[in-house]
């Protein structure tokens, strides 16, 4: 079974960064797609970013130019650095593991991602 653990979240001010980290165990991060997802109170989990196992990366609209996924092959981790952070962004934030290549998807279609870690707790206060 693969495991999914998130780290790195935590209490910011407007403007701050942070680096969410998502360790993988039980599989190789590089041969799935990748995702990060964030739910904030009282709304649905929404997409924010994924990598294929080719490498190439996908962003919500939101979080364009702020947030960059990445992953570390030989620590068999997935990343997302979140810059500028703004109090909308405060949510929980989950990584997730899809088996297909989510190359040329359209959106962030959840139901393709059948591994989700517990996510981590991401406030931004203004």
């Amino acid at each position: 079974q693969v495991q999914l653990v998130e780290s790195g979240g935590g209490s910011v001010q407007a403007g701050g960064s942070l680096r969410l980290s998502c360790a993988v165990s039980r599989a190789t991060v590089s041969n799935y797609c990748m995702g990060w997802f964030r739910q904030a109170p009282g709304k649905e989990r929404e997409g924010v970013a994924t990598i294929n196992s080719d490498g190439i990366t996908n962003y919500a609209n939101s979080v364009k130019d702020r947030f960059t996924i990445s992953r570390d092959n030989a620590k068999n981790t997935l990343f997302l650095q979140m810059n500028s952070l703004k109090p909308e962004d405060t949510a929980m934030y989950y990584c997730a593991a899809a088996t297909a290549n989510c190359a040329g998807w359209v959106g962030y279609p959840q139901g393709n991602f059948g591994y989700w870690g517990q996510g981590t707790q991401v406030t931004v206060s203004s």
